[in-house]
């Protein structure tokens, strides 16, 4: 069956490199500060989250959450460099962009990308609403919300729907989506914004709203979290579901719809 029209795969295949670019930049970013506070100022002595090495020889990382230290060399606070010696950072080079520490160019990649990302969002809720693919794509159906309970045991036993099921996102898909698309996407942009001195000054009320500047930076980065963990189960997913039959949806619009398997039995023991 045709499943995904023209707009929705270039959307999604657009949002997954910004979302990409954004994250990798987001860390370089990051890694000039590698700590989080609450409200409006960096409490430097109590962050509710850090990154740093210690003075050994050779140094190790610590990540500190809530006080709690956490030896996370090679990945977090200590990592190899480019030229192949420990570097103070919070994340490696290899999962930042650019990979060397160059504020400037973080944040220069993360504002075209982040823009780009806000502009491509508006055209698939657009084009969502106008084709009504919106409605049939994360609205659930009253009977899907009443089997609820059974989608999730579906998921949990890595069972996939077939037949008509299989025809349309199930209940847990469109929820998931719902909150991604109408919850955290939205903070997200929003918590950047605060960030924002001009922003700030244009809209005050966005510090308001979070609490300060150091709160939205750290909400920023939660939700970032959030959406690498709702992507990283995306992509599971899709590999357990069927890899080349998503794939090939995703890519040409056609998805291929297994036949349900009928129950074994005779007929009068399936009535009973």
């Amino acid at each position: 069956m045709f499943r995904h029209p023209v707009a929705i795969r270039i959307t999604h295949w657009v949002n997954a490199v910004c979302l990409l670019v954004l994250l990798m930049s987001g860390l370089q970013i990051f890694n000039a500060h590698p700590a989080l506070y609450w409200g409006n100022v960096s409490t430097f002595d109590t962050p509710l989250m850090a990154m740093a090495s210690t003075e050994d020889d050779p140094p190790k990382g610590v990540t500190t959450v809530f006080g709690q230290g956490f030896e996370t060399t090679g990945w977090l606070g200590s990592s190899t460099g480019s030229n192949g010696e420990p570097a103070d950072r919070g994340f490696p080079a290899w999962a930042t962009l650019p990979s060397d520490q160059d504020l400037t160019g973080g944040r220069s990649w993360h504002f075209f990308f982040a823009w780009a990302f806000v502009l491509n969002g508006l055209a698939y809720l657009l084009y969502g609403l106008v084709s009504g693919q919106l409605r049939f794509r994360l609205i659930p159906s009253r009977d899907q919300v009443r089997h609820f309970g059974a989608s999730v045991w579906e998921h949990l036993t890595l069972r996939f729907p077939q037949g008509n099921e299989a025809k349309r996102y199930n209940v847990i898909q469109k929820l998931t989506y719902l909150v991604v698309l109408f919850v955290l996407l939205p903070v997200q942009v929003l918590a950047g914004l605060a960030m924002s001195p001009a922003m700030n000054a244009a809209f005050p009320f966005l510090l308001t709203v979070f609490d300060g500047r150091q709160s939205a930076r750290t909400v920023h980065f939660v939700v970032a979290a959030l959406l690498v963990l709702f992507v990283v189960m995306h992509v599971a997913l899709v590999l357990l579901s069927g890899f080349w039959n998503n794939m090939r949806g995703m890519l040409t619009g056609w998805f291929v719809i297994e036949r349900q398997i009928e129950p074994t039995g005779a007929p009068e023991e399936r009535r009973a």
